[in-house]
């Protein structure tokens, strides 16, 4: 046998044991039979504010109103295209609240085509989530809802829904990320994924290849207003508790402990503390680092909102902080989250807090160390922001907006710059004990 005969049976044998090796992509068709019977396509009647927003959109506006009325619609009702799922038999769907938002009429058309008026039984703006419901419907098929917890990134998933209005449509990818913060609202914590999802797709159900709902569509980030590979959609467990809140009470109520917060490199520290609060009453104050809720350690500020938020009114929490190198453990009471309207409104004095340098005459006042860097605060005023935020008489301020504070000098110049821009606050960093930590203050 010749050397070249030898070399392609040995590049054959090779060749063909890299191609067993290569993995056999799965087919969804089975699944995708299954679970389509879940997953609804939302369509709504909507009438705009007024006729000038439907001028707007026309791009035709005149005084006159004869011509103004040959270029406006008689009938001036638009459709909003959007998905669905089906959660129980009785009827109950999930869709983004966007996608009803200002309807005049739902319609909900299944898998099978058949079309059903649907009734909105409550919305949460806070997470986009709404629920609705068709009555009087048999053999209705409801999707499992998983759990998004065990979400992996590079996990594969289905997103089905009604893109364009093209209704049954069917995408896969995988998980990109997971806890993304898009800035749409206060509970963000978003699973991301490269499947395509695009307009009309919102509400639709993103499921697990155990045909579990692992996620709510919800979003796109596109720079052309189609999918670009970056899509969004709410965990389905941050919506379990929204969906019994709004299927039980027709609203969410959530719980409350009145405290603002902030992620530093401390950790998560209270930036202010609503007057008569439960974080009040049981002393908790501007500038504690929360260690812990209920024994379990805290650090991502999403979960600990959301987990007080989802704890039940009248119920008791423990909150471990950390405050003058000491820890300290507070038990809370928790209260049902008021309204914008009925939080207290804090209004700060015009009186300005005082400050010093460094001298060698208030470092020995003050028990400093010599190396000290910064400026002293010498009169915090009863009722300023600055007292609203925890700041006291001794504490040294040294970082403003992340920059190096060494005189009142520089820290009139930062102030003055503050007020040009409508009085923003300002991110101090103060020194309490040589204990640093952060605090957004109005000065």
């Amino acid at each position: 046998m010749t050397k070249k005969l030898i070399l392609g049976l040995i590049g054959a044998i090779f060749c063909g044991q890299v191609a067993k090796a290569q993995p056999v992509l799965p087919s969804f068709a089975d699944l995708v039979e299954k679970l389509q019977p879940s997953v609804v396509n939302i369509s709504t009647t909507r009438l705009p504010e007024d006729m000038e927003q439907m001028d707007d959109k026309l791009g035709i506006i005149s005084p006159n109103p004869e011509i103004q009325h040959y270029f406006t619609p008689h009938n001036p009702e638009y459709v909003s295209l959007g998905s669905g799922f089906i959660i129980d038999e009785n009827g109950y769907i999930v869709t983004n609240n966007h996608v009803i938002d200002k309807a005049q009429e739902i319609t909900v058309t299944l898998a099978d085509e058949r079309q059903f008026k649907a009734e909105i039984i409550g919305i949460d703006e806070k997470t986009d989530l709404a629920l609705i419901k068709i009555n009087n419907v048999d053999t209705l098929q409801s999707a499992q809802l998983g759990n998004s917890d065990n979400v992996r990134v590079g996990d594969w998933i289905l997103a089905i829904g009604n893109p364009f209005g093209l209704g049954g449509s069917v995408t896969a990818g995988i998980v990109s990320a997971k806890s993304r913060d898009i800035d749409a609202g206060s509970y963000d914590n978003f699973i991301q994924t490269d499947a395509s999802i695009n307009q009309g797709s919102s509400g639709g159900p993103m499921f697990n290849l155990q045909g579990e709902v692992i996620g709510i569509n919800s979003a796109i980030y596109s720079t052309s207003g189609g999918s670009m590979g970056i899509g969004f959609a709410a965990p389905i467990n941050l919506a379990k508790f929204v969906i019994s809140e709004l299927k039980t009470k027709g609203k969410v109520e959530r719980g409350w402990i009145g405290i603002k917060i902030k992620t530093t490199s401390d950790g998560i520290v209270v930036t202010s503390v609503t007057d008569a609060s439960p974080a009040q009453k049981a002393g908790i104050e501007a500038g504690d680092i929360i260690s812990k809720l209920n024994n379990q350690p805290v650090a991502n500020p999403k979960l600990f909102s959301r987990q007080i938020a989802e704890s039940k009114p009248n119920s008791e929490i423990v909150i471990e902080i950390y405050r003058n190198n000491q820890n300290l453990i507070k038990t809370l009471q928790i209260e049902i989250m008021p309204s914008l309207k009925e939080i207290p409104i804090y209004s700060p004095s015009n009186e300005q807090i005082q400050v010093s340098n460094l001298t060698p005459e208030i470092i020995e006042q003050y028990n400093l160390e010599s190396n000290t860097q910064g400026i002293i605060i010498t009169k915090v005023p009863t009722n300023s922001d600055a007292a609203q935020k925890g700041l006291k008489i001794g504490d040294i301020i040294s970082a403003i907006d992340n920059n190096k504070i060494l005189s009142v000098e520089d820290f009139n110049i930062h102030v003055s710059e503050a007020k040009r821009a409508n009085n923003r606050p300002l991110l101090l960093l103060i020194n309490n004990n040589n204990k640093p930590h952060f605090a957004v203050v109005k000065l």
